[in-house]
């Protein structure tokens, strides 16, 4: 199978490139310029290009017989949003339509878990769980969704597509990182004094990368696939860090008005004068006040996925940051 991949020099998308390639796949992936390639398959055809120019590189997608869209603009802050919803939103529509254009047979797209409905006090949402576009906050959000609202639209014109929402991913090759992956980082650095009440589902990365090659034979077109590991607050990841790394975890909850005042204050003077990202932003303080508990079980009952602890992807990520000088070395990772 030759297959083309977007976003394989991120986090998720590293992973899903390096399993297809031992799986024997024949791989063509998207890449910027600009993207760190090291650990992109030696044997992948790189394909430069951006998702903002799609028209660009769509003679790439000739001869494949599916694509595995990964790649999308994920930050809690961004200086122009209008460039977030180019990459994608308006990105995955052409994409989408160069498949059909080259008779590319199937198509998965990486959504995201913060599509789904999820509440204040904790309720484990699932597929089918109300949400409406209104629910969703701040332009990482918005965007996701309306890319994802164009992935069910092209499902529904009979072409092959299928969703699959990641929740939080952790482990290993988080290079840029990820919020969640900065979360790791702060607590290996001793720069998490304090924490907020709110909730994460984590999964270990490498079953969201197998579910993206099952998905491409067992996924259903048009359906949504919640791919989630264990439903945790804040503390409880932290508290779980420190026993991966024998570093304390932090006793002080910070209240959310607290929160969203020095998030004001850090994007008003960091991004906004500074022209820096913020080390904390109202979107993400507002994102908090949710509990983002999930359901895996249809990923479970259709494709076989598997919900595993997170206690070993926690700690590769710790072992990963470290070995890659991302932070000093703690009492018990290495």
């Amino acid at each position: 199978m030759r297959l083309f991949i977007t976003g394989a020099t991120g986090f998720v998308g590293s992973h899903v490139a390096g399993l297809a390639a031992e799986q024997g796949a024949k791989l063509r992936l998207l890449s910027r310029s600009t993207s760190n390639r090291k650990h992109l398959p030696i044997s992948a055809d790189v394909v430069d290009g951006d998702l903002r120019n799609p028209q660009a590189f769509a003679s790439a997608l000739q001869g494949c017989d599916a694509v595995i869209h990964v790649a999308a603009d994920y930050r809690l802050w961004v200086p122009d949003p209008a460039e977030m919803y180019k990459a994608n939103v308006e990105g995955t529509r052409e994409l989408l339509r160069l498949a059909r254009e080259a008779n590319v047979s199937r198509v998965v797209y990486t959504s995201s878990v913060a599509t789904m409905g999820f509440k204040r006090d904790g309720t484990i949402v699932n597929e089918d769980t109300p949400v409406s576009e209104s629910d969703m906050i701040g332009h990482y959000k918005r965007s996701k969704w309306q890319a994802e609202q164009v992935a069910i639209e092209a499902a529904r014109s009979a072409q092959h597509v299928v969703i699959l929402n990641p929740t939080t991913p952790i482990g290993a090759f988080d290079t840029k990182p990820t919020p969640t992956g900065r979360i790791i980082v702060d607590f290996l650095k001793k720069n998490f004094p304090a924490y907020v009440e709110t909730g994460l589902n984590l999964v270990d990365v490498r079953e969201v990368a197998r579910m993206h090659l099952v998905a491409l034979e067992a996924g259903s077109p048009g359906e949504r696939y919640i791919l989630g590991g264990e439903n945790l607050t804040l503390k409880q990841i932290l508290d779980r860090l420190a026993v991966i790394t024998g570093l304390p975890s932090p006793k002080a909850k910070v209240p959310h008005a607290v929160a969203m005042a020095f998030a004001y204050f850090d994007q008003t003077i960091t991004g906004k004068l500074r022209g820096k990202e913020p080390r904390a932003t109202v979107e993400a303080v507002r994102m908090g006040t949710k509990m983002m508990f999930a359901s895996s079980a249809k990923a479970e009952r259709e494709l076989g996925f598997q919900v595993l602890g997170t206690d070993d992807a926690l700690r590769e990520a710790c072992c990963w940051f470290i070995a890659n000088g991302y932070a000093p070395a703690t009492p018990k990772a290495a």
